[in-house]
């Protein structure tokens, strides 16, 4: 049986991104200190991949304005993110890094590989500031993120991580009610 990732603290790696006409140096240090949202999915140049970068694009300055920095990754390379960039006014709207993992090395390490393709699976991980995995969603290949619901699910683990002692019920929303646990609370909900 796997360990679940979630609270696990991400694993090391150095890989080298596309953003904003430049290539950056990337690495698990460079996630830390802020919250982060590591976005795989299979291939540029495809088909669903695209629709979901663009909606993230579409929502990019709200993730910026919570202090969440987003982290496309998928097993191209950095050359052709700046390729499918350059040449397509989708991903041409993308602002934050697009990390090339060519050697699988990040993909395997989120546990997102499909070995027999050498691609990876549409897996969504939030990451909190210390570095620990808060929120897994594994979606097939077939099926697309919504950057809103991603938006809300954020909002909820930077609540709970900023109040100690609440938690987010079902399809809770910034300013609404949460919960505390508690014996009284038991078969009352």
């Amino acid at each position: 049986m796997n360990k679940s990732l979630i609270n696990s603290e991400i694993m090391a790696f150095d890989a080298l991104a596309y953003q904003q006409g430049q290539f950056t140096e990337v690495s698990e240090a460079t996630l830390r200190g802020k919250w982060s949202v590591v976005f795989f999915y299979p291939a540029d140049f495809t088909f669903v991949c695209p629709t979901e970068l663009g909606d993230l694009a579409d929502h990019y300055a709200e993730f910026q304005r919570m202090g969440v920095e987003i982290y496309s990754v998928s097993t191209d390379t950095h050359f052709t993110h700046k390729a499918w960039h350059d040449s397509s006014e989708t991903i041409g709207k993308i602002q934050f890094p697009m990390i090339g993992d060519p050697t699988g090395v990040i993909t395997r390490n989120f546990g997102v590989m499909i070995e027999e393709e050498g691609l990876a699976e549409r897996g969504t991980f939030v990451i909190d500031p210390e570095g620990r995995i808060q929120i897994i969603e594994i979606n097939a290949g077939g099926i697309g993120r919504n950057a809103a619901e991603l938006l809300r699910k954020v909002k909820a683990a930077q609540y709970v991580a900023a109040n100690p002692g609440e938690v987010c019920p079902a399809k809770w929303q910034e300013g609404e009610a949460t919960l505390a646990p508690s014996l009284d609370l038991v078969g009352k909900i």
